[in-house]
């Protein structure tokens, strides 16, 4: 096993590209679902994975995808459902079985590949709203006419008992 620090580095760039290419986390850092402190969480991810992979010896594509799902509910309160957790467990199951293998530019291709095809981030705006457009500290009057109360010409039935002791309610006209 490749155990250098510069390929232990260059396997924690890989879990990197790989996370900061998964839509799903990068909607959740940048739409502020894991707090203020979304973008150090982020971080803090790459490093957790990347030590959850030289912890656990011979790592299954549903292992990984667990611990990810786990992550991402406790962190970002966010439960991935979009069908992307086998992809990106396989992909960081992909780039570990090469640093294990010792392939380190294929390692290295693999890492520039997915920067380089690193997709735009979604971030979701409200739209601003009517009384966020007027609230420059304008009072608005809102004009209402008085009405009478509307008094009908026959006094309604009295409610009529059916046999059974249920009392019929009818609809007023």
């Amino acid at each position: 096993m490749a155990a250098s620090k510069a390929s232990r580095e260059l396997f924690t760039d890989g879990v990197r590209a790989v996370l900061q290419t998964w839509p799903v986390l990068q909607i959740a850092v940048d739409n502020g679902f894991g707090g203020v402190y979304g973008p150090q969480k982020a971080d803090w991810l790459v490093d957790v994975v990347q030590q959850y992979f030289h912890d656990n010896a011979d790592l299954q594509q549903y292992e990984v995808e667990d611990f990810l799902s786990q992550l991402m509910d406790q962190e970002f309160d966010t439960v991935v459902e979009d069908g992307s957790l086998p992809q990106v467990s396989q992909s960081l199951l992909q780039l570990f079985a090469q640093w294990q293998q010792g392939a380190l530019q294929q390692l290295q291709s693999a890492i520039q590949a997915l920067t380089h095809n690193k997709t735009q981030r979604a971030k979701v705006v409200a739209p601003p709203t009517q009384s966020d457009e007027e609230s420059d500290g304008e009072t608005q009057v809102m004009e209402c006419e008085e009405s009478s109360p509307s008094i009908s010409s026959a006094p309604p039935p009295p409610p009529q008992d059916e046999d059974d002791g249920w009392t019929v309610v009818r609809k007023k006209k």
